[in-house]
């Protein structure tokens, strides 16, 4: 029997699983079997809290199908909330090592409640060694054609791998469908997330993500940031955009000084035990 938290950002979902103290051997396994959501508990992303020699926690990433991030965009917001809540931390500005390097989240308060958590998403990386993708250079509104659909594809590192498709109605686009063929193209040898887009006005998109490893999934933080660093950078939105989601907001700015700052919610919605042991 061990402890979990399950929480959510705009309904991409997680368990996050507190192993400081190295119980667990396998956690590839072990996501599997958490995140399947018939018999586990359900989840998009396992969460795994460690110690860190260098910031306050390090955070390690598995998705769904056991496959492994740097980083997670809604995840982090999660993380550090748990870590704030349960004592792991006593700042609200915190350090957080992951496989993309270090994150400093902010948690916000209103009323003394917390309300958001703000996190400085670095520099993205447009040069196709970087994201990575096949070629030299940089790949901004260019074609990739899958399924007799010819897209016109931006592709970028947003402390994991983005391509951003703009389309004229997210509603009703077949995401499953074209995700999965553009996350499994040959040009990105190690997949890569896509990121669906319909542009409202130059300060507000509407995004629908296909995660890498994942599938649909209802919000992707790193996917909207890359989608506002897209959508600026093919002049099609401004520097900062409120992206929708299926279930609410968030806030992104494309600062003057390349840093992506990113702010929304994240939601605790109940800890518990499990019982079966840690794999």
């Amino acid at each position: 029997m061990f402890a979990f938290n399950k929480s959510h950002g705009l309904g991409n979902d997680f368990v996050i699983i507190d192993d400081r103290n190295d119980a667990i051997d396998d956690y590839v396994s072990l996501s599997r079997k958490l995140c399947y959501r018939n018999t586990g508990i359900g989840a998009d992303t396992m969460l795994i809290i460690k110690n860190s020699d260098i910031c306050d926690l390090k955070m390690l990433v598995y998705n769904a199908d056991g496959s492994s991030a740097g980083m997670c965009g809604n995840g982090i917001r999660c993380f550090a909330r748990y870590a704030y809540e349960h004592g792991l931390v006593s700042s609200p500005d915190i350090t957080v090592e992951t496989l993309s390097g270090i994150i400093r989240p902010h948690i916000n308060f209103t009323n003394g409640v917390i309300s958001s958590v703000t996190i400085d998403m670095g520099i993205p990386r447009l040069e196709r060694e970087y994201i990575p993708m096949l070629g030299c250079g940089t790949f901004i509104d260019q074609h990739i054609k899958v399924a007799n659909y010819d897209f016109l594809v931006t592709s970028l590192q947003m402390t994991v791998p983005h391509s951003v498709v703009f389309v004229d109605n997210v509603r009703t686009f077949d995401v499953k469908r074209y995700g999965q063929s553009l996350e499994m193209h040959p040009f990105y040898p190690e997949g890569t997330n896509v990121d669906f887009v319909e542009v409202i006005d130059r300060n507000t998109i509407i995004v629908r993500p296909w995660e890498r490893g994942c599938g649909t999934t209802l919000a992707c933080g790193t996917g909207a940031c890359a989608s506002t660093v897209a959508g600026f950078i093919t002049g099609r939105t401004k520097r900062s955009c409120e992206v929708k989601l299926e279930l609410g907001s968030l806030y992104i700015e494309y600062s003057t000084s390349g840093n992506v700052i990113m702010t929304g919610p994240a939601i605790s919605v109940f800890n518990g035990e499990l019982d079966i042991d840690p794999i």
